[in-house]
């Protein structure tokens, strides 16, 4: 993958300036958009000895892994805080970035100034990922936690356009990805220099194909700290599984967006949103997760289930292998198909949403992914810290618990 684009070697494009991916609903480290199918992040040694050594029966199962890009960042005159991927790994490549924002041939992707947070009403300004009515949208849909803080304001300028100058009908986005944006380039501008080279991996992008993507993101397992984990962070992660559906399901949200088909916006909820959570509470947000504002999306049940025991099935026969801190996600399109939509006379009441039960010829299009796998150990692993012995039991007993959830749904109970 060094020296050439990773995605297409015949491709002349010398850099990518890139933008948040604005379907991230979880997690703590920022998700970049590459290009339309793939994201990047920051390379962790220990995710990447995963990606490099993944069993052949776990490839449906997680983002397809398409190399290394080295990431520059750069602060003009005016404190727009730009990042740049480049193919080469090459620090001499850092020279030639100036002038590759120049070239025609360079997809421009994102620009945003961060100033100064004084209480003072300075504005942060998003260039080309911004739409009306977010401001609203982002405040009604995530009561969870303060997602709009008061050092965190979106320009609301109808900016976000295709190349034919036309808007897109979506009107909202999940703030988490941005937050998660701006804390790490806040990070990177403090603690490193300009011409420090980022490594990040390039990874497929799982929603690419939906065009409202409905995510649910899962914290799997019992155990949430890797090997690595110092005694003060070990006793933090400890704690917030205890005291979540992560001790007593094997599982937690992280982060979920659904599409409300009565309302165009997306619903949004965040990882503090899910630590609050008591096993009724899960099973309840499972449930809004199938909602779309309109009606129970019951056509997605059994594909889901039948997909998640595929999954269980892979994951017992993994000796060794540990998955702490990893994320499942699951995801299908909120823009069903018309057979799907005709709603019956069995009304079902979720948390004040009337959601009548619909059924449709029509198998729906969703997807189980695994992600996050920087704290993920097995044996013969480069950053190996602990050898197991047979399967991740905690992994087991979650993805146990959630089938059983979503089949008593799926039975009315």
């Amino acid at each position: 993958m060094v020296g050439q684009s990773p995605l297409n070697p015949g491709e002349s494009r010398t850099a990518v300036l890139l933008e948040p991916f604005v379907h991230q609903v979880g997690g703590h480290m920022s998700m970049m958009k590459y290009d339309e199918h793939t994201v990047c992040k920051p390379l962790v040694s220990q995710e990447l000895s995963f990606y490099e050594s993944l069993p052949l029966a776990m490839r449906q199962f997680t983002p397809q892994y398409k190399g290394i890009v080295s990431v520059h960042l750069k602060k003009d005159s005016l404190g727009n805080l730009t990042l740049i991927a480049s193919p080469s790994l090459q620090t001499e490549n850092c020279s030639r970035l100036d002038n590759a924002i120049g070239d025609s041939s360079v997809t421009i992707w994102h620009k945003c100034k961060w100033a100064a947070s004084t209480g003072t009403g300075s504005e942060h300004t998003l260039v080309k990922w911004s739409h009306t009515q977010v401001t609203k949208t982002f405040k009604d849909s995530c009561p969870g936690k303060m997602l709009l803080r008061t050092d965190l304001q979106y320009r609301t300028d109808s900016l976000l356009e295709d190349a034919n100058g036309n808007q897109p009908e979506r009107n909202s986005y999940n703030p988490w990805g941005l937050h998660c944006h701006r804390q790490h380039l806040n990070r990177m501008s403090s603690k490193h220099n300009e011409n420090k080279l980022h490594q990040f991996l390039l990874l497929e992008n799982v929603v690419s194909k939906y065009n409202y993507p409905c995510i649910l993101d899962l914290k799997m397992g019992t155990r949430q700290h890797g090997d690595d984990a110092s005694e003060e962070k070990k006793a933090r992660h400890i704690k917030k599984c205890e005291q979540s559906t992560s001790a007593s399901l094997g599982v937690r949200i992280c982060g979920m967006q659904v599409y409300q088909a009565d309302t165009g916006h997306f619903l949004c909820k965040d990882k503090y949103y899910g630590r609050k959570l008591s096993p009724e509470g899960f099973r309840q947000t499972l449930h809004q997760f199938l909602c779309n504002g309109n009606h129970l999306r019951t056509d997605l049940l059994e594909p889901i289930i039948l997909r998640l025991k595929a999954l269980l099935s892979v994951i017992r026969k993994q000796s060794s292998y540990r998955f702490y801190s990893s994320s499942l996600l699951i995801i299908y399109d909120g823009q069903e198909h018309k057979e799907n939509t005709a709603p019956l006379d069995n009304h079902l009441h979720f948390q004040k949403t009337n959601c009548t039960m619909s059924h449709g010829p029509n198998p729906s299009r969703v997807d189980v992914r695994m992600i996050d796998f920087a704290h993920t150990t097995f044996k013969g692993s480069k950053c190996n810290h602990t050898t197991y012995d047979g399967p991740d039991h905690g992994y087991i007993f979650g993805l146990e618990n959630l089938i059983k959830i979503l089949q008593n749904i799926s039975e009315g109970k």
